[in-house]
């Protein structure tokens, strides 16, 4: 008896979701617990496993198409089972992709599903001898991610465009390199050149939840300067263990939930009539990933050392950015650590991720001359800035629990104890 797949929530705020890849085609046999499809939710790209088995035999919703949660995703039965009159049954369509030609509908090819990208954008690019010829942008992330020029590609779809089959499917002679330079637009000097790019599920996600955040959250920003030179000779000598990794930012990590412990009224949220004391800390840790941000979150955070910090960090940083990571590895946060120090950035402030009452922007450490006991000398600083709600966070209350962070950052033995 067929059964019908619907389009999952996978996340406590996903309301439709897009597929991403489907990794079965129609009239492949189906074991429970194998991998359907890749959806991409407003928070990640996630697998999505069957929970029967059977046969794949219908498709709902193409690769690149969106539909709204609970709506029809997929078929699986009998092999050769007759379900026209379930399809007849189920409601309006989910809105499919923009087709590769815009206009005609894909064909779909005996016993196998139609994969349709959504390339929605046709992009001009310049060959070498002043010819032009057409590229959808997604060919062309491809084709710079592998280092083919465009130019050396034979275009299959309307007017002669290059699309994302013709890359995948095209071998390079001998004589090519991977080295060469990226494919760009060319664009006539005088001329104006504007690219349109779908906004991902999670890039929506990020711009409402972030615009929800700065415009309903009185935001203010307190920034210290911590003296860093104990913490790096901590540092050095805990790593010093055999099979012993810790960074910075587990230092920063570990601050900040003792720091919590300690300073209550910032490990709080804002409830309207309410505001709600957290007892526990759970810290949320920023990751960037292709499409964004993903935000991982240390459960009880304050009863971890600074390996588990350390390595709970490592591996939900990977799974962010292998898209490996579930919702329930995402929810929770307290209180959130945005640290561009990486990057080289010494000081920027954060949006608050709601419905925390303060996020902690970390920069780099920068070696500078200080004055230390009246002498100028050389020393290692780190800037930290806390976005602050002041609904629940006052500025007093914000200081103190800066003033706290910097004493255990500054005499990391304290956070042995």
């Amino acid at each position: 008896m067929a059964i019908v797949v619907n389009m999952p929530r996978l996340s406590d705020t996903m309301e439709e979701g897009v597929v991403a890849k489907w990794l079965i085609n129609i009239g492949d046999n189906i074991e429970e617990g194998d991998i359907l499809a890749e959806i991409e939710t407003d928070k990640a790209t996630m697998e999505f496993e069957s929970f029967n088995e059977g046969t794949l035999l219908h498709i709902g919703v193409q690769e690149g198409g969106t539909a709204p949660v609970d709506t029809l995703l997929a078929i699986i039965g009998d092999k050769g089972e007759d379900i026209s009159e379930l399809l007849k049954e189920k409601s309006k369509p989910a809105t499919e992709p923009v087709k590769e030609d815009n206009k005609k509908e894909a064909t779909p090819a005996e016993g196998k599903a139609t994969k349709v990208v959504a390339e929605t954008v046709t992009e001009a690019v310049a060959t070498t001898s002043g010819g032009r010829i057409f590229a959808s942008p997604l060919a062309k992330k491809i084709a710079k991610d592998k280092g083919i020029n465009l130019s050396n590609i034979k275009g299959s779809g309307e007017n002669s465009r290059i699309t994302k089959k013709d890359v995948e499917n095209y071998t390079p002679a001998t004589q090519e390199t991977t080295s060469q330079a990226p494919v760009i637009a060319f664009v006539p000097a005088g001329e104006e050149h504007i690219e349109e790019v779908k906004n991902s599920q999670m890039r929506k996600a990020i711009a409402k939840s972030l615009g929800n955040s700065k415009f309903s959250a009185p935001h203010y920003y307190l920034t210290i300067e911590v003296d860093m030179d104990t913490a790096m000779a901590s540092r050095k000598t805990i790593n010093a263990i055999p099979d012993t990794k810790v960074s910075f930012n587990d230092l920063v990590v570990k601050a900040c939930a003792m720091a919590l412990k300690k300073h209550p009224q910032v490990n709080t949220s804002w409830n309207e009539n309410t505001t709600r004391y957290n007892s526990h800390v759970h810290i949320g840790v920023a990751v960037a990933v292709e499409d964004g941000l993903l935000v991982p979150v240390l459960k009880f955070t304050d009863q971890m050392s600074l390996t588990q910090i350390g390595e709970n960090v490592r591996e939900l940083a990977g799974k962010a950015r292998n898209k490996k990571i579930t919702p329930d590895e995402m929810q929770g946060s307290t209180f959130t650590i945005s640290n561009l120090g990486m990057f080289g950035i010494q000081e920027f402030t954060s949006i608050i991720n709601q419905p925390n009452s303060a996020i902690l922007s970390v920069g780099a450490i920068a070696e500078k001359p200080v004055v230390k006991d009246g002498q100028i000398v050389i020393g290692n600083t780190m800037k930290v800035t806390l976005a602050c709600d002041h609904r629940t966070v006052d500025g007093a209350s914000g200081a103190q629990f800066l003033q706290t962070l910097r004493t255990f950052l500054e005499n990391p033995v304290t956070m042995l104890a």
